[in-house]
């Protein structure tokens, strides 16, 4: 073997060898069986070892242990470089996807962040629906409680334990939670309610125009939305409001809280109060023929009764008679309210 060849392979164990040097040594020694130069330059060395007794004491495996280390190091590298390389691609491929997703996902978070309040004051409206002729129960997100009647309608925003507005059209019942920091407030008709705790009846049809209210326990304050005057309600006291006046008395508050168990109660109502109220009950439309009938009162309890078994009462009680005219199909296909009409029995 040349000297140059020694020189090649000893920079190669060094490491400072080049590509040509490199690919020259492991051609020699990776397949050396069967490398026809290799065999040829090793017989050579080999019969010049033996002829010089100075060699004969020189031990070259680690040299040769050395050369193969780095030879199989070298292989492995050539085997990992393709995954290597699938690496990095995948890694840059990751980084593309990556990159806007976490640009989206800052610039989201900065938006959120800087339009916090923005989100919290948004309000959704939601309304609770009672149809002619039923009763519909209601739970509040603060606890409140209560119950609609028929035709009626209450209307709130979320969030609301923070801001307890509502807006009634029709009957309602209250069951109000306790929250000194946040009075629950009811908008009805022309005026407004404001309360802590408390149970009371509420009735503001806007047909009918006038809001009454009958408080059982707690108390309420009440207030025409056109002046600045307030009224205090205490228990068992009723507040009439109708075309700018108000009107209080000392009531029994069960006779006003029976409709939300099913009873209709009379407690020497007028008869156009009465009317009213069976109107709704029922789900018809009454008309007072005579003027003369509205001075009459009505004074009983009904429970799940026939409208005919209510109005046979009426006529019991007082000189009236009346007559039904059944519903009539319209032409936009649904159906007009029965009719009930009472006459002054001559």
């Amino acid at each position: 073997m040349r000297q140059e060849d020694f020189n090649k392979i000893e920079r190669y164990i060094s490491g400072e060898a080049d590509d040509s040097e490199r690919k020259y040594v492991e051609s020699l020694f990776l397949n050396g069986e069967d490398n026809d130069t290799l065999r040829h330059l090793v017989e050579k060395e080999w019969i010049h070892m033996l002829r010089d007794s100075s060699s004969s004491g020189v031990n070259l495996d680690h040299l040769l242990d050395r050369i193969h280390h780095i030879i199989r190091k070298n292989e492995i590298l050539k085997r990992q470089k393709p995954l290597q390389k699938f690496i990095r691609i995948y890694m840059k491929a990751a980084a593309i996807l990556l990159i806007p997703l976490l640009v989206a996902g800052g610039f989201l978070y900065n938006y959120l962040s800087n339009n916090k309040s923005v989100i919290n004051e948004s309000q959704v409206n939601s309304t609770i629906y009672a149809p002619m002729g039923s009763r519909v129960s209601f739970n509040l997100p603060d606890g409140t409680t209560g119950m609609l009647n028929s035709g009626s309608q209450l209307t709130y925003s979320l969030p609301f334990t923070t801001k307890r507005n509502v807006k009634l059209e029709g009957e309602a019942w209250f069951e109000v939670t306790r929250d000194e920091v946040h009075p629950f407030e009811i908008s009805a008709g022309n005026s407004t309610l404001k309360v802590l705790g408390t149970s009371f009846n509420l009735s503001a049809y806007p047909s009918e125009n006038y809001v009454e209210v009958v408080l059982q326990e707690g108390k309420v304050e009440f207030q025409d939305n056109k002046n600045d005057e307030k009224v205090t309600i205490l228990p068992r006291e009723r507040l009439v409001f109708k075309n700018g006046e108000k009107t209080k008395s000392v009531v029994d508050p069960a006779k006003y809280s029976a409709w939300t168990e099913g009873r209709l109660v009379f407690r020497g109502d007028p008869m156009a109060e009465v009317a009213r109220r069976i109107e709704r009950w029922y789900n018809v439309k009454i008309i007072l023929a005579d003027k003369e009938i509205e001075k009459y009162s009505f004074r009983a309890t009904f429970e799940d009764d026939p409208l005919e078994e209510v109005l046979r009462c009426l006529k019991m009680t007082s000189p009236i008679i009346y007559r039904i005219t059944p519903r009539k199909l319209l032409d936009n296909g649904t159906y007009e309210k029965e009719i009930v009409t009472i006459y002054l029995k001559k």
